[in-house]
Formats: C-alpha cells, structure tokens, sequence
C-alpha cells in the first residue's frame, strides 16, 4: 500500500499510551528488561516475558524493546560516546535515515523516547521505502544548523541504497547543502550499517548495533532536538 503521510507524527493511541499515568510502569518494564539482558536472556523471549508482566500494549512492548540495553552494552556505547567539543574541525559520518527520521518524528509531534543509553529514539519505521514528509527539509536545515554551531568540518551521509526513494532524497540533501555552503556528501550504500561500524571516523546514529561495534559517536538527533525541538514529545519515563 502507498505510504501517503505528509507527516511522521504520533500514532492516534500515543498520547493515552504514553501519559503519564504510564510512566511508572514502563520505566519498571525497561529496568527489568534490561536486567535480563544483562543476564544473558535473549532480546525476544526477555521482552516477551517483560511485556506480558506488565501487562504492555504492542507499541509500549516496542519502546522498552527501543529504550532497554544490557549493562555490558551500556558501558561500551558510553566509553565510545564523543562530546561535541572533540567534534570540532572533524568530520562526522551520519546513518542518514535513523539521525533524519528520528528529528523528522520530533517535529511532527511523534513519540520519542529517552533511552537507557542516552539516545533519543523514535517509534517510526519504514519498511523499506521511504517518503519525504513535510518536517524533512526543515529537519535537514536543524541538522545543518547545529553541524555549523558545532564546527564539524564536513557530513558524509549514508543512506541504504535499497530503500525506495533513497536517490530522491539524496538529491533533496545534494541541492540544500549547494544553496547552504554546507560540507556534505551524500552517499548510497548497500549496508550502511556495516560502513559505520567499520568506519575511522566519528559517526552519528542510535542504531543499537552500530552502537556497539563502532570506533567512536556522537548523539546527534539528541543534540538538535534538546536545542531546536523544544516542544517534542519526549517521554518521561
């Protein structure tokens, strides 16, 4: 079926889903889960076990699956994390859909979730196609913005080749960092996952396996929606 969203906003149930009348049990839920991780428990049979005590809704089993780390995993990702200030006159290599579509989500009134690790994680997904929506070119603006304020010498984006509209997109992030000024190459990749956790270089992203096999990160959707997304729907667990 065509995705026809012009946003990628909260689900109609997020707002009931994720009050906060919730919060207490779903911190309890993202606690115990990480705890069985931590223990060795496999994600899938832990998270069911987890969601079933508590007594969890589809999407809230799918956010304490998000948030939820092991100890192990927590220690590597913060030994690994860069401070702003160490990004100065480098260069930063961005996971292109998972920094893009998480500020995409903040700005559109999504759900986003404050991990156990730090990051900032939303709740979308896109099955394999991707579909520009009215919060992207203003997200890539946020993005270019913080960069400058933060000195990064240049972006190298990968974006997953086989994701549909990946070339459209390339040319929207190609025409906007030419009227810009900005240091940005944009580049199509079978596996942009296994480029990042190779790479040298810093890079950004909250994509969880990533995190736990790259040289060095940066939380950069975290930056840009703390200081430009004021009014995102962050929950607080």
């Amino acid at each position: 079926m065509p995705d026809h969203r012009a946003h990628r906003g909260p689900h109609p149930e997020d707002a009931r889903l994720f009050g906060r009348e919730f919060w207490p049990r779903l911190r309890a839920a993202i606690d115990d889960l990480s705890r069985l991780l931590s223990g060795g428990y496999a994600p899938v049979s832990a998270g069911t076990l987890v969601g079933d005590r508590y007594q969890l809704f589809a999407r809230q089993r799918t956010a304490v699956a998000r948030s939820a780390c092991a100890d192990s995993a927590l220690r590597r990702r913060g030994d690994h994390q860069a401070a702003a200030e160490a990004l100065r006159g480098h260069p930063l290599w961005l996971d292109g859909y998972n920094v893009l579509t998480t500020i995409e989500a903040a700005m559109a009134g999504g759900v986003i979730l404050p991990a156990r690790d730090g990051c900032y994680r939303d709740m979308a997904s896109m099955h394999g196609s991707y579909r520009a929506v009215s919060e992207t070119v203003p997200a890539l603006e946020l993005i270019g913005q913080t960069v400058e304020r933060l000195e990064i010498a240049e972006c190298c984006w990968y974006l997953d080749r086989p994701v549909s509209n990946s070339g459209r997109l390339k040319r929207i992030m190609d025409d906007l960092a030419v009227r810009r000024g900005w240091r940005w190459q944009v580049e199509l990749v079978a596996s942009p996952d296994r480029v990042l956790a190779a790479a040298d270089q810093r890079i950004a992203t909250a994509d969880s396996a990533i995190l736990d096999r790259c040289r060095s990160w940066f939380n950069l959707a975290r930056e840009v929606i703390v200081h430009h997304v004021p009014g995102a729907f962050v929950v607080e667990w």
